[in-house]
């Protein structure tokens, strides 16, 4: 079984992550939880409150696969909780660490991002950090993996939840039916 863990944080940005925990949970059988810090509740942007399982500072690295960080606008800002030792260590022991939106920026602030091909929001926003990265930027609309990392800008929740099962090693017919259920969303009429 997958064990996930996606930390959320005040303002959270809800759809980014929706669709990954509840395909891996539902179809996959993930072990899905959720870590915020000090393990107290959080309102996501929607006005969605969620009470997690956990507090980021207890996050069990050894007994973790998937690693998610959701954007939403704290990332930019002072209150934003230091996470970057956690995601260097998550990485390090093979982990898949996974960035959506202003997610990223932990991963380029943690130095993940530093030799991978990657994308975010923008190359702007991610170029206001002191990070090595930005000549492997990929300015693209949908996620991008690359060594069991995972980014996206917040726009791409279809395609992040498909990377992140493709660099899990699904890639069945139950996903691709489910990438065309949401991609028939984009058809011309």
């Amino acid at each position: 079984m997958t064990r996930a863990i996606t930390i959320l944080t005040e303002n959270f940005s809800d759809w980014e992550t929706a669709l990954i925990n509840s395909t891996g949970r539902a179809y996959y059988g993930f072990d899905t939880r959720f870590a915020t810090p000090e393990g107290t509740p959080v309102t996501s942007s929607g006005g969605m409150i969620v009470t997690p399982q956990l507090a980021i500072e207890d996050i069990p690295l050894d007994e973790l696969d998937l690693l998610i960080i959701c954007g939403g606008t704290i990332w930019q800002t002072d209150q934003a909780p230091d996470i970057t030792a956690l995601v260097r260590a998550a990485y390090e022991k093979n982990t898949i660490v996974a960035g959506i939106c202003d997610g990223t920026r932990v991963l380029a602030q943690s130095g993940v991002l530093d030799n991978l091909r990657h994308t975010s929001n923008s190359a702007e926003n991610l170029s206001k950090l002191n990070y090595g990265g930005a000549a492997y930027y990929q300015d693209v609309p949908y996620a991008v993996a690359d060594k069991r990392v995972v980014t996206a800008p917040g726009t791409a929740p279809v395609s992040f939840m498909a990377k992140i099962l493709c660099t899990l090693g699904i890639s069945d017919e139950n996903l691709k039916a489910y990438l065309a259920m949401h991609a028939a969303e984009h058809a011309c009429p």
